[in-house]
């Protein structure tokens, strides 16, 4: 049965290639698989979104008055953005009595869920993190009967059980289409935001170490970050190739002969793992968070956390697994098909309560 859900993105980073992370990259996929599934999907995002995504542009914050810039206490100008955004919205939903079925929240924003209560229709979380302070506040003042979660990992539905939600895992799926089969046996890629947390400085360490080179590709948000850490290791057999857009991200990754992931952090998920098993390509990781989930000894070799010279000797290692064993793990456990599957039950679950 097909249902009318509206799906809330992010207000503040447009849903367009290339994609600004990974929460866009799958809102984008989640809209579009359900809309092949028969659902009726209303995307609510940033302005300057894709057109051809069909995102309805959440409200900007109009003009501040000079009374209240004065204020002491006036928080940066990006939160009253996204605060007013996310206000006008659940004000409008609100007032739409019988509109949806459903209210899916794909976005880290707190009011989705503290105004649940004043919506008709059931509001479902999707946890991409680990627990932020405002989103924590809202989900233990809500009403338990109004709120449903999902969660990317069992390690972050663990890690928001102590606040109240009890989340189904629904793992993020990726287009195995689009991150197609590739041939492999090139030079190592590691993909992603250019942050600290994700560990670009880690693995092109490990990667001269193990005397592979490395291909780096992904947004750079900490330009200063960039510019101090990340690019004074480039050079040689270690290229940084700029903020590519999926077609050619996936051809990188399909051409590689190992995925390198570092995460410097807890990664609740780990998109980049599933797009790039989805080529064929092994990976060569640390194993924090959510990633001994989604890798097994077939697909990946995965090291203590932190340690670059174990991640070194695990880059050989990985080249050396089946390329089409990835490719089925993927296809099993993190395709957008499977993912789908996930979803359409909870709503369906939904809405039978």
């Amino acid at each position: 049965m097909s249902a009318r859900i509206a799906l809330i993105a992010s207000a503040r980073y447009p849903i367009r290639e290339p994609f600004p992370g990974g929460l866009e990259a799958h809102t984008a996929g989640l809209a579009d698989r359900l809309r092949r599934r028969g659902h009726d999907v209303t995307v609510f995002g940033a302005p300057g979104s894709d057109p051809g995504l069909r995102v309805s542009a959440m409200a900007a914050l109009p003009p501040i008055s000079d009374a209240a810039r004065s204020d002491v206490g006036m928080p940066p100008e990006w939160f009253l953005a996204e605060h007013h955004s996310y206000l006008e919205l659940l004000l409008a939903l609100s007032r739409e009595r019988g509109r949806y079925d459903v209210v899916h929240n794909n976005s880290l924003h707190y009011l989705p869920l503290a105004l649940a209560g004043t919506l008709d229709a059931p509001v479902l979380t999707t946890l991409h993190t680990p627990p932020t302070p405002w989103m924590e506040s809202a989900v233990r003042l809500g009403d338990p009967r109004r709120l449903r979660f999902a969660a990317v990992s069992a390690h972050t539905a663990a890690a928001w059980a102590p606040t109240g939600a009890r989340a189904t895992v629904v793992r993020n799926g990726v287009d195995t289409a689009a991150w197609g089969y590739g041939s492999g046996g090139g030079v190592p890629v590691w993909s992603g935001r250019i942050v600290p947390e994700k560990g670009p400085v880690e693995a092109i360490r490990a990667a001269r170490l193990a005397g592979t080179g490395l291909r780096l590709a992904g947004p750079c948000p900490d330009r200063g970050f960039f510019d101090s850490c990340v690019a004074p290791l480039l050079g040689g057999d270690v290229t940084y190739l700029g903020h590519l857009d999926h077609r050619a991200l996936a051809r990188l990754v399909g051409d590689a002969s190992v995925a390198v992931v570092s995460p410097c952090w807890d990664e609740p998920y780990g998109l980049v793992v599933a797009e790039a098993l989805a080529c064929g390509t092994p990976i060569a990781g640390f194993a924090r968070g959510a990633l001994p989930e989604i890798v097994d000894p077939a697909c990946g070799v995965l090291v203590a956390p932190g340690d670059v010279e174990g991640l070194a000797r695990a880059i050989p290692a990985a080249a050396a697994l089946s390329r089409t064993d990835a490719r089925r793990h993927a296809e099993r456990t993190c395709s957008a098909e499977v993912m789908i599957d996930g979803y359409e039950r909870l709503y369906g679950a939904l809405a039978a309560a």
